[in-house]
């Protein structure tokens, strides 16, 4: 068999391991599977070395618009990418050569490249948790999943933040020379085959500042420093000096989020921190958070995190 074509596009100022992560694991799938099962190739978009965002030096293979076919075309992030505005030769070359290929996708930010392109609409899509919701309201026609670590939806390949884009390369290994050789190069480079729970496990977002007017951000602010108090609506209400319906109305109007999300969003990074320390029952931890019972908090914590506390805290607690 003829070694399968992948190229990765890195624009100026790009991410290093959102280039050099792939590439290591299609490399080692060559070793793994005993014959030059990958061809590697890295575009660049001018003439020259690329510089990455830590400031180490790139060089080309070929420098888009090449007129090349591949197998595979992959867009790498860069940390400014979702501000860039990209010139149209470059997007039509992008659309023009991904119409070419068997499939195509983006690690990280990469996917606004596509977006730019044409190439997310009618799609699922995942990217970086921190600019998942500006990928969203740039391109509303994309579908956007913030919590995964990858998805395919037809040609469209894309990963979320960064060293997803390991995740990524080693489930198109899978895709191509099936799951035997895809552990043995997950094994090599000491990585999990499967990543367990999707990307906001790692999200550090957590509670934005308080908003709205003062009356409101007094409340928020209570409720981030007592997160195992009575939180009702009646009580917040009772506290800003206004009627339950009117503070309701007031505070989702001006936050974007009703006082009951707003309460559980608290718990939960509450809950995170306490984690963390690894050294708190999780029976503890749900009681000192809020939640009733440490069932009640598992059920929650799994649909804001996408893992359970346990498993979470098994990956991130400090020890």
């Amino acid at each position: 068999m003829s070694p399968r074509s992948i190229a990765l596009l890195a624009l100026p100022d790009v991410q290093l391991l959102d280039v050099a992560g792939p590439l290591d694991v299609f490399a080692e799938a060559n070793v793994q599977s005993g014959r030059a099962a990958y061809g590697l190739a890295l575009v660049g978009t001018e003439a020259g070395p690329i510089t990455t965002s830590s400031g180490r030096r790139l060089l080309p293979d070929l420098v888009a618009p090449a007129d090349v076919a591949f197998d595979t075309l992959l867009v790498a992030g860069a940390p400014r990418i979702h501000d860039a505005a990209f010139g149209l030769d470059l997007l039509a070359w992008l659309s023009r050569t991904a119409a070419r290929c068997r499939r195509y996708g983006s690690v990280c930010s990469g996917a606004f490249l596509l977006g730019q392109a044409g190439l997310l609409d009618g799609r699922r899509v995942t990217t970086h948790w921190a600019v998942a919701d500006k990928l969203a309201a740039r391109y509303p026609q994309a579908r956007v999943e913030p919590d995964a670590i990858c998805l395919f939806d037809g040609k469209l390949r894309t990963a979320a933040g960064v060293t997803a884009g390991l995740d990524l390369a080693l489930a198109l290994v899978e895709e191509d020379e099936g799951p035997e050789i895809a552990r043995l190069v997950a094994a090599q480079l000491v990585m999990f085959f499967k990543r367990g729970g999707g990307q906001m496990q790692f999200s550090r977002r957590g509670v934005s500042a308080p908003s709205g007017r003062s009356a409101l951000q007094e409340v928020q602010r209570w409720v981030a420093a007592h997160p195992a108090g009575d939180h009702g609506v009646d009580q917040l209400a009772g506290r800003a000096g206004m009627s339950p319906r009117h503070f309701a109305r007031l505070f989702r109007a001006e936050t974007g989020l009703t006082p009951a999300a707003y309460v559980e969003t608290v718990r939960i990074e509450a809950g995170r921190r306490l984690l963390e320390t690894d050294g708190i029952a999780l029976k503890q931890v749900a009681g000192a958070c809020g939640f009733k019972d440490a069932d009640t908090f598992r059920r929650a914590f799994q649909r804001r995190v996408g893992t359970t506390p346990a498993e979470y805290r098994r990956r991130q607690a400090r020890g």
